[in-house]
């Protein structure tokens, strides 16, 4: 079945209710399935045929999800790029993914025209708000019209290229078919955690080119609303809770920071939250308690990478329900559900034990086919059918999921493998700490030291002496930082996520080795 028949039929149970929201304007089921009709025949009437690569490039709003849809029902591709990228990475992206056209903001379909000798493929810029371009999207609709668009490709036709750097910095995109993204609707649909329902309002405030965008289709299969925030802002974010009477919420951990500290946020009406999901970061178990605190037992964990399409694993409002002290379950990223197979393994493949470290696999309907042009890059992190995250973890009795640290991060102090997220779990239990980031640093008698890089809440005052002396109270002597780097600002990924690899290229480029 064609995935934009999914709407076809939303918009015949909730013809009604509102499925899109944005600063400009605000889109029913029955607009929506019009629209998109228009915009797929349209994308056809420009010439470009089913199998054509089409990127996406703005800010969250409508017309993004809009794209989408009609993508699906003429069988295209999307290539969604963020929009916080420079131009110079975006025409990377642009010709490494040979997309035919681009549907664009107006500053960026400006800068690609005035560029667009460099992308040779391109052979639309389509304009989002009328500038300079080859066409206005206003005009792709009025090209089309709103009889259905039939298609029906394979489960294994490439449906979307989903680009992601992780933690490596190498451009690359996993393939995901429209398999994977039917896997993807299933699985939402089978949650064990609340699942949305009509009248259900998701606030998306990180680019739905990633993470949050994966939430898309499968709110709007069951008749829930999408509200398309640009960007982060504390009280933006806060005010549209309360404005639009959000239910859910996707955050990454950086965010429910800011959240908790803001000044004044127990004056903001968040009564109508059933839902806050986090993820793409490890969470301390206390800022954890600190969110449950402020938004209620409704917090939910999720696990997964644009390898695997959706999440893989899931720790539910009731996991995070702890009594007294022993917060060790909310250090877990959950357990794993429905159709997805999830193994820790160590160096022979083989299933490690409950406490011993071991890589984190994956099997699926929801696994990648692979990385575009790159069977290489492929064959490293495909074995058997499993999908080698490069996440090290420990898995419990009871199936818990505990990820110790990315693969390529930890530390070898001395002989001694170190994992930062454990060093930054501890410096988060200090009040005081705003943001902090654990690295190994080039060290002549141990090989690497551990430093820690924190960021003070304004107005606190804290000594590395104390930070150390603290550590030492938790962790083992070997683990505990040699020295604290104080700082402004963590550098992040357009995402929000903290990008150790560039604290830690910081401290090495004046080394001959980097390990």
């Amino acid at each position: 079945m064609n995935l934009g028949k999914i709407i076809s039929r939303s918009a015949l149970y909730w013809p009604e209710h509102e499925a899109l929201v944005d600063a400009r304007q605000r889109i029913t089921f029955a607009q929506l399935e019009r629209r998109t009709n228009r915009l797929a025949s349209g994308l056809l009437a420009l010439g470009l045929e089913p199998g054509a690569h089409v990127a996406i490039l703005a800010l969250n709003r409508v017309e993004l999800v809009e794209a989408e849809i009609a993508f699906y029902k003429s069988a295209m591709v999307k290539v969604p790029i963020n929009a916080r990228l420079s131009l110079d990475e975006i025409i990377q992206v642009l010709n490494d993914s040979h997309s035919q056209a681009v549907i664009a903001d107006g500053r960026f379909a400006a800068a690609l025209h005035a560029r667009r000798v460099e992308v040779p493929r391109l052979r639309w810029i389509v304009s989002l708000d009328d500038e300079a371009g080859d066409a206005s999207y206003a005009a792709v609709l009025e090209r089309g019209n709103e009889v259905p668009v039939h298609s029906d490709p394979a489960d294994d036709a490439l449906a979307v290229l989903h680009y992601t750097s992780g933690s490596s910095g190498v451009l690359k995109a996993a393939m995901l078919s429209f398999g994977n993204r039917k896997a993807l609707i299933r699985k939402s649909i089978a949650s064990p955690t609340r699942r949305a329902v009509p009248g259900d309002v998701m606030a998306h405030v990180g680019p739905i080119t990633h993470a949050s965008g994966m939430q898309i289709m499968p709110l709007l299969a069951v008749g829930a609303c999408n509200l398309l925030l640009e960007r982060y802002d504390d009280r933006l974010l806060l005010e549209a809770i309360e404005r639009e009477r959000v239910t859910r919420l996707f955050l990454v951990p950086a965010m429910i920071n800011r959240l908790v500290n803001f000044p004044g946020v127990e004056g903001f009406d968040l009564s109508s939250l059933r839902l806050v999901m986090y993820g793409a970061a490890p969470m301390a178990p206390a800022l954890v308690k600190r969110a449950i605190a402020l938004f209620g037992p409704i917090l939910v964990q999720g696990y997964g990478a644009g390898e695997t399409c959706s999440l893989v694993t899931v720790l539910t409002e009731q996991d995070h329900l702890v009594e007294g002290d022993d917060t060790r379950r909310l250090a877990s990223c959950g357990r794993c559900y429905f159709e997805t197979d999830l193994r820790v393994v160590n160096e022979q493949f083989e299933d490690v034990q409950p406490g011993e470290i071991g890589e984190i696999v994956v099997k699926g309907p929801d696994i990648m086919q692979g990385y575009w042009q790159a069977p290489e890059l492929t064959a490293e992190v495909m074995r058997d059918g499993y999908y080698l995250t490069g996440d090290l973890a420990t898995v419990d009795e009871r199936g818990y999921v505990f990820i110790v640290d990315r693969k390529k991060e930890m530390i070898i102090s001395g002989g001694f493998n170190v994992y930062p997220t454990e060093v930054e779990q501890v410096l988060y239990a200090l009040p005081q700490i705003f943001e902090a980031a654990v690295v190994g640093v080039p060290d002549e008698q141990w090989g690497e030291a551990i430093r820690a890089v924190v960021v003070l809440k304004p107005g606190e005052t804290l000594s590395a002496e104390a930070i150390i002396e603290h550590c030492g109270r938790t962790l083992a002597g070997f683990k505990k930082p040699r020295a604290v780097d104080f700082v402004q600002e963590l550098p992040k990924n357009p995402n929000g996520k903290v990008v150790r690899r560039l604290i830690r290229e910081a401290y090495w480029q004046n080394s001959e080795r980097r390990i």
